[in-house]
């Protein structure tokens, strides 16, 4: 485990939507698997990029489109659930997860803003 928790949270979440969406196998789901895909695993992509930033507002701009991939990731696996193509639990761990990795983002961003004045 690496010493930032937001990079490892974000690959153990980009793990759980890669093996969550190869699971499913209700008929018709590609287009929102093929959506909570992109969303989800953009999420540690963006966190990852963020790390080797031109400087603190590229910096602060990864982190926000992560936030943003984040928030559409929730809609994603709540769809996914209210419509029978995840359990309730595979939908609480994930949610789970996209929660924590949401807070810390947003908490990531202020102190990162803050930082920049």
């Amino acid at each position: 485990m690496s010493e930032n928790k937001l990079l490892d949270m974000s690959f153990e979440f980009a793990v759980a939507i890669v093996n969550l969406v190869d699971g499913v196998t209700a008929p018709k789901s590609s287009y929102m698997t093929d959506q909570l895909a992109r969303s989800g695993t953009s999420v540690g992509a963006n966190i990852h990029e963020a790390q080797y930033a031109q400087g603190k507002k590229d910096f602060v701009s990864k982190l926000e489109i992560a936030l943003k991939e984040s928030n559409e990731t929730s809609y994603w696996l709540k769809l996914m659930y209210e419509t029978k193509r995840i359990d309730i639990t595979t939908y609480q761990y994930t949610e789970k997860l996209c929660g924590n990795i949401r807070r810390l983002l947003i908490a990531s961003c202020k102190t990162a803003k803050e930082n920049a004045k």
